[in-house]
């Protein structure tokens, strides 16, 4: 496996584990705000929508970025203030806003960490690589469900949130002290 694609896997493999701390949690932290189930579903579909608005309009410009490591950073960092924003939620509409953030911040980082990705391949190797990085991503995610749900259990949402926020803003880090023509 190149460097490349293990500065991949170790950054966005935090930072998928960051997302996924939250994970089923979402729904929970939702109706201690709202106490409605309709709440949930209708804050995850704005996520959804305005991710799909704004990934329509990053395939418009984003393969005219040069560097498409900022692309990923700007993910990384638009997520990490959202959700450290959660701690300020306290009705419904907020949450929506903050769920079109998130939208946007999703079109920025996950296009283009599958772009970079892409380019990375080793030769031959696809099926491996995706593979590897399949494994690396689903590990991570059902580890941090497990430990979100004791961070929350025993500590609450904003310390679950403050921890995404950190490892988010690592991961952002971390790309952008990595020499330019690694990645």
């Amino acid at each position: 496996m190149n460097k490349a694609l293990k500065v991949l896997y170790l950054y966005n493999g935090i930072f998928v584990f960051a997302a996924h701390l939250l994970g089923p949690l979402y729904a929970v932290y939702v109706r201690e705000i709202e106490g409605d189930v309709l709440s949930v579903s209708i804050s995850w579909a704005a996520f959804l929508f305005s991710t799909v608005i704004f990934t329509f309009l990053i395939s418009r410009f984003g393969d005219k970025v040069k560097e498409k490591e900022y692309l990923l950073i700007a993910g990384y960092v638009v997520r990490s203030v959202v959700w450290l924003s959660y701690t300020f939620v306290s009705d419904l509409n907020f949450l929506i806003f903050l769920q079109i953030l998130l939208g946007a911040g999703e079109a920025l980082g996950t296009p283009s960490f599958d772009a970079i990705f892409a380019e990375h391949l080793d030769k031959g190797k696809h099926i491996a690589d995706y593979a590897n990085w399949k494994v690396v991503s689903n590990l991570a995610c059902g580890i941090a469900v497990v430990i979100g749900g004791f961070v929350v259990k025993y500590y609450g949402f904003n310390i679950l949130f403050f921890s995404m926020f950190i490892l988010a803003v690592f991961s952002a880090i971390g790309i952008l002290l990595k020499p330019r023509e690694l990645l």
